[in-house]
């Protein structure tokens, strides 16, 4: 188990949702049940699934979340990005998701990157492990072998 809080990638991404809480506050009311509550669910499922994730017992299901994570974070920049056509925060507000979401978007890359890594490297440990106590298993116990 991994303490979340010390995630860079985690501290990013509750940055990021913070912010989006803040910046959506000055969106018209009519946005209240659309677009502010979807940029706010997405930009709080990033470090939702990065928390979830860090708590899973095994890597594969640590990267799962991660991907999920990923997915969310493209959906709170794209709405981001929306809001900003439609005119919604100020040049500043918009300005500072957008640099909050490339360094969160950066971060998540490289923690995604290196759980890759390491579930391959743990992947294929398990596979030589296993192939040899096969073949050497064989023939500690007199079995013929079939390779």
């Amino acid at each position: 188990m991994r303490d979340f809080k010390n995630i860079k990638t985690w501290q990013l991404a509750d940055d990021l949702a913070v912010a989006v809480y803040g910046k959506t506050k000055s969106f018209p009311r009519e946005e209240v049940y659309s677009l502010t509550a979807q940029l706010r669910r997405a930009a709080v499922s990033i470090p939702t699934n990065i928390s979830e994730g860090a708590y899973r017992e095994h890597k594969r299901e640590y990267l799962h979340f991660l991907f999920i994570a990923r997915g969310s974070l493209g959906e709170t920049r794209y709405l981001i990005h929306l809001a900003n056509r439609l005119g919604y925060p100020s040049k500043d507000n918009y300005e500072e998701l957008v640099l909050l979401g490339e360094e969160t978007s950066k971060t998540l890359h490289g923690l995604i990157s290196s759980v890759k890594k390491e579930t391959h490297f743990v992947s294929q440990i398990v596979a030589l492990i296993t192939s040899a106590l096969a073949i050497y298993g064989i023939k500690m116990f007199g079995f013929k072998s079939v390779v």
